[in-house]
């Protein structure tokens, strides 16, 4: 009976990928980016209540998760597993994903503030980073924890852990980037990451935006503190910044 379940449940898994509009659905979110269901209706070229009925299976059948923030709700591939049974998929087809090209003005995109902590790509490389080196360990709660290590690094900036653990709030937790569409830290960690980022004068912020620019001395020390090469790009750009989509929970 067990064998038999699992054969329903690979058939079921199966047909739900075979159609073409699920296919360009799921193989648009392999590049670990979130997408709200108007923009994998474009990509998948359906119209949007056929996408919301594609996303509610996918939803159904484990393959993608919904994350709701505020009045938004984006989709992502569920876990890195259902990443690779695609892969595999696309060495047989010899199918490339589609990439997402985000449409965010350059300095927003590389830095800048949401809420009280850090987003954009300097924020996003510094999330991936402190969980590839195991500073930052996932919960069961989408919450994270520090471990041992991730204790003393937070220490050697001043940032007194114990502290923030006290705080009637989440300590850390993902928080989905609306430009990068992938999570930064948020949370009261995050908080006092930014903080002590300004501080240490490692970025400093516009008078008249969100956006923060990287200094020469950010990019020694997050480098040499974090192990993270910064990219250059956007740096020196100093075009105007738009504002965040109206009504947005991203920011």
């Amino acid at each position: 009976m067990h064998a038999e379940h699992q054969d329903i449940g690979v058939s079921q898994v199966a047909a739900a990928i075979a159609e073409p509009a699920r296919t360009k659905i799921l193989c648009s979110l392999m590049d670990g980016h979130a997408r709200t269901s108007t923009e994998l209706a474009a990509i998948a070229e359906v119209s949007a209540s056929t996408a919301s009925a594609h996303l509610s299976k996918l939803k159904d059948l484990a393959l993608v998760r919904l994350h709701v923030q505020g009045r938004h709700r984006y989709y992502s591939l569920a876990d890195q597993r259902v990443a690779q049974a695609l892969e595999a998929l696309m060495v047989i087809g010899q199918n490339a994903a589609p990439m997402f090209k985000p449409h965010t003005p350059d300095r927003l995109q590389f830095a800048r503030t949401c809420y009280d902590h850090m987003a954009g790509t300097l924020a996003v490389l510094l999330h991936d980073r402190m969980l590839e080196a195991g500073w930052l360990v996932t919960t069961d709660e989408q919450v994270y924890r520090l471990s041992d290590s991730g204790e003393a690094l937070f220490g050697g900036l001043g940032i007194e852990v114990q502290d923030l653990s006290t705080l009637r709030r989440k300590f850390a937790c993902p928080c989905l980037d609306w430009s990068m569409r992938r999570p930064h830290l948020g949370g009261s960690l995050g908080a006092a990451l930014l903080q002590t980022a300004l501080k240490r004068k490692w970025v400093t912020q516009d008078l008249d935006s969100r956006a923060l620019a990287l200094t020469a001395l950010g990019r020694r020390e997050i480098g040499a503190r974090f192990g993270v090469e910064v990219p250059l790009q956007a740096q020196s750009k100093r075009s105007q910044p738009a504002a965040a989509p109206a009504g947005s929970a991203y920011t």
